[in-house]
């Protein structure tokens, strides 16, 4: 699927997938965020026909993915052998299928459980509340749920708040809560702009052990070049749902931003498309999960997989996740580093682009999955050569 110049351009400019109000393609609609109200649907006897996805997207998982655990403290601590040891496990998780779990990872104790918490108060207000954060057209933060204001089809099984996360505004997931949901509810806003700077700093620690596992000789390549960048917090939850067999939290999907880390609840949902098959990513005490996105595909030049996954729904249960995309500038190129493409024989992978450009693909009508940057590129390729002619 390409798309047209006169489409792309008229795209809402906001984080990739998070559904702007608006927008025109295949199964879409205009909707309000409160259309969805999963107390009253977990009611009804049978799941509606527009959160169906089909079989193939919700073929079961067939075991557990066995993904090595890396202990962060040698690296965190300057231990260069450790540090090699983490990287090997790091590498080779990225060359199979984009994800691993890290753990002692830095994190003050108790915040991650704190933050859990929180996203538990703030979903279980009540639906007025709520909508008091619900996410305006072309903004980034807000509430939402069942994402039905921008498909008709294939909703997912979820409410979610999403966050913008800027390093240059040290306060402004919680200003953006407190002007929202009033003094009253201030700590919500705290805790999950303390989170949000936790992960945050975990995210540039990832990048540098991102830039040893691939043998740089500038470790710092990834670090550096996200330094100026930008992050998106988004809580999700996941009501019970009546046919989990039809349904799904979040569908299957590459994330089109650079590296993903995702804290569970203890509740099992997570799946990952490897070795051919969905498998499962059990939930580990003290350990969260990261994700290759699309992006550091493209600046690994395709060397490091993007991880394919999707979120499944349980019968009985809630399930609780919390998340943290980080993305470049948006004006920044796109290009790994050099000694990755000199003198290859297969040179680059992805042809240039911006963030900022791959924000506004996803959100064209286009509807992210496990081609997304292969349709992009093509796209990209395709009017660079009209241009030229």
């Amino acid at each position: 699927m390409y798309l047209d110049k006169t489409v792309l351009n008229s795209a809402v400019t906001v984080c990739p997938y998070l559904n702007p109000f608006k927008l025109k393609g295949p199964k879409s609609r205009e909707m309000n965020s409160s259309d969805v109200n999963f107390s009253l649907l977990q009611n009804q006897p049978n799941v509606p026909a527009e959160f169906f996805w089909p079989e193939k997207d919700v073929a079961p998982s067939e075991g557990d993915l066995d993904l090595p655990i890396i202990d962060l403290s040698g690296f965190l601590n300057g231990n260069e052998a450790e540090t090699q040891l983490a990287a090997k496990a790091v590498r080779e998780a990225c060359m199979a299928h984009g994800t691993f779990l890290v753990v002692n990872h830095g994190f003050k104790s108790g915040l991650a459980e704190k933050a859990l918490e929180i996203s538990s108060l703030f979903f279980g207000l009540s639906k007025d509340e709520k909508l008091k954060a619900y996410r305006i057209p072309g903004n980034i933060s807000g509430y939402t749920a069942g994402h039905s204001q921008r498909f008709s089809s294939n909703l997912p099984w979820n409410e979610t708040l999403t966050l913008a996360f800027e390093k240059g505004a040290p306060h402004v997931v919680e200003e953006f809560l407190t002007s929202r949901l009033g003094n009253d509810r201030q700590e919500i806003g705290k805790v999950f702009q303390e989170f949000c700077d936790a992960m945050n700093g975990l995210i540039m620690d990832l990048m540098e052990l991102l830039g040893i596992s691939m043998g740089l000789k500038d470790r710092t390549y990834y670090r550096r070049f996200f330094e100026d960048g930008s992050g998106i917090f988004r809580c999700n939850y996941y009501p019970p749902c009546k046919q989990p067999e039809k349904a799904l939290g979040v569908g299957p999907h590459n994330d089109p931003t650079a590296i993903t880390v995702l804290l569970q609840d203890d509740v099992v949902g997570l799946e990952v498309f490897a070795g051919g098959r969905w498998q499962t990513v059990r939930p580990r005490p003290g350990a969260l999960v990261v994700n290759v996105g699309d992006t550091f595909m493209a600046l690994s030049n395709g060397n490091y997989k993007s991880c394919y996954h999707r979120a499944v729904v349980n019968k009985e249960k809630v399930r609780r996740s919390l998340v943290f995309f980080s993305c470049p500038r948006e004006d920044k190129i796109i290009v790994p580093p050099p000694e990755l493409v000199e003198g290859k024989e297969a040179s680059r992978q992805y042809p240039d682009f911006t963030w900022a450009q791959l924000q506004k693909f996803t959100q064209s009508g286009y509807r992210v999955d496990n081609t997304t940057l292969h349709n992009f590129s093509s796209w990209l390729v395709s009017n660079s050569d009209k241009k030229s002619t």
